[in-house]
């Protein structure tokens, strides 16, 4: 255990505490600053002590907790009570104060039964890892490690303070957490834990699908997403949760030889800005690969590998609870991605306004996944394809400056069909408006009285 200094950017949380400090030592409880504020403020790549939620760990069960925060905090919600949390709002800053926890029992279920405890100590060794295990003693600012944290993140080093298997049994979800960790502070996760994640990462059926997404969100928001991917591909935990993604690594064909489709992938995840549909979308672009390879005497082909990813990205997504405006958006995306490619003798004005149309409001992520979607060494073609990107998103300002491509739609609406064609609501009224916007993509702007016309011509056709 080490007694330190703080670091000035501990100041605004000491700050944001400091009362109720004051309020747990008159009740003859302890209040301690934990997690990664006091990892972040200590560690130099860190620095982030100011932002987010403060959480806090304390000998207080949670009613003493709710009797502490009564006049000092402005909201105060229990959800979290049965493990121990009681969170709470006071002006613009969240807190999440916890029970100390002596045990975490994990039947095969996913509810743990925590069981709380008066030691701090015991409480910060059944933390996920060593650099998650600090804590900064209120008011009196005395620096826990018992660990050994610091030292670990110093020497570049992921442990966990108990036996990992233990670790992991507590929460099998941190096997992912070991991912994104070792990946954000490029740390070499300890021998003992990946051999622990390899044995034990058929575990992770026992969380819930809600909590595995969001650690893949933020595993996708790193600043080198593919140093936690390849780690969930080589220990076997990605068979867990997206099989797709070590489905990628197809076994190389001796004689046509192509790209390492899983290497590419997380190239590209890498290349795109972060955001996390379109990173997303960059993950899930190619897994329709490995279903639609074909060897023939040309050479390794994958025809509609679009179509069929775009099938399976939703199943994925689907089965992870994203919300389904997230499905829509990234399967879109695995479904446009090459459409690109294939206007490949030039972009007439009909094929920009196309494209445009069925990219929607997701132009601007196609445009950059295309991009991306680039990664051969081979510079010549790469400024080929650069260059063809430029032209293409110069059309577009070009013409959208015209026509206002973003806003495309028929020359006439639902009412002024129903009025030339003397007809009312019904399923004739969407198959006229289909018919004008094909016209307006094939045309552009035909102006009210041609589109008039063209409607009474197709209609007549239609009797």
């Amino acid at each position: 255990m080490q007694s330190t200094s703080v670091p000035e950017r501990f100041r605004p949380l000491v700050s944001a505490t400091e009362e109720l400090a004051r309020r747990c030592a008159g009740a003859g409880r302890s209040l301690y600053l934990v997690g990664g504020s006091v990892r972040d403020a200590l560690f130099p790549a860190g620095a982030e002590a100011a932002a987010g939620d403060v959480d806090l760990t304390t000998d207080a069960r949670p009613e003493e907790i709710q009797r502490l925060l009564g006049g000092w905090a402005d909201d105060v919600w229990t959800q979290g009570a049965r493990f121990g949390t009681i969170g709470a709002r006071r002006g613009g800053q969240v807190y999440e104060i916890t029970t100390h926890r002596a045990e975490v029992y994990v039947p095969e279920s996913r509810k743990p039964e925590v069981t709380f405890g008066d030691d701090v100590v015991v409480d910060l060794s059944r933390r996920d890892f060593t650099i998650n295990a600090l804590a900064l003693r209120l008011p009196d600012l005395e620096l826990l490690d018992p660990f050994d944290g610091l030292g670990d993140l110093a020497a570049g080093r992921l442990r966990t303070p108990l036996d990992p298997e233990v670790s992991f049994g507590d929460d099998p979800l941190r096997m992912l957490r070991a991912a994104r960790f070792a990946a954000r502070f490029s740390l070499e996760p300890d021998p003992a834990l990946t051999a622990a994640v390899e044995r034990m990462h058929g575990r992770l059926s026992i969380v819930s699908a809600e909590r595995i997404r969001d650690e893949l969100d933020k595993m996708v928001m790193l600043d080198v997403p593919s140093a936690a991917l390849w780690f969930v591909v080589r220990t076997g935990l990605a068979e867990d949760f997206l099989p797709e993604l070590p489905g990628l690594a197809l076994e190389q064909d001796p004689i046509h030889r192509h790209k390492d489709v899983l290497a590419h992938t997380l190239a590209v995840v890498d290349k795109t800005s972060p955001h996390r549909l379109l990173r997303l979308a960059a993950l899930f672009h190619d897994v329709g690969k490995p279903r639609t390879r074909a060897i023939t005497d040309g050479g390794v082909s994958f025809h509609h590998h679009e179509v069929v990813g775009a099938r399976m990205t939703r199943t994925r997504m689907e089965a992870l609870r994203y919300p389904a405006g997230d499905v829509d958006t990234v399967v879109r995306l695995v479904e446009l991605h090459l459409r690109f490619h294939t206007y490949r003798l030039g972009w007439t004005d009909k094929a920009v306004r196309r494209y445009v149309r069925d990219a929607g409001p997701h132009l601007d992520l196609l445009n950059e996944l295309t991009r991306c979607d680039c990664t051969t060494r081979n510079a010549a073609k790469a400024r080929a394809l650069a260059r063809r990107m430029d032209e293409l998103e110069a059309r577009i300002t070009e013409l959208g400056e015209q026509e206002e491509l973003q806003a495309l739609r028929p020359d006439l609406d639902g009412n002024q069909i129903m009025e030339l064609l003397g007809i009312g609501p019904g399923r004739v009224v969407g198959q006229a408006l289909n018919f004008l916007m094909e016209l307006r993509l094939d045309e552009g702007p035909l102006g009210e009285e041609e589109a008039a016309a063209r409607l009474r011509e197709w209609w007549a056709g239609q009797q």
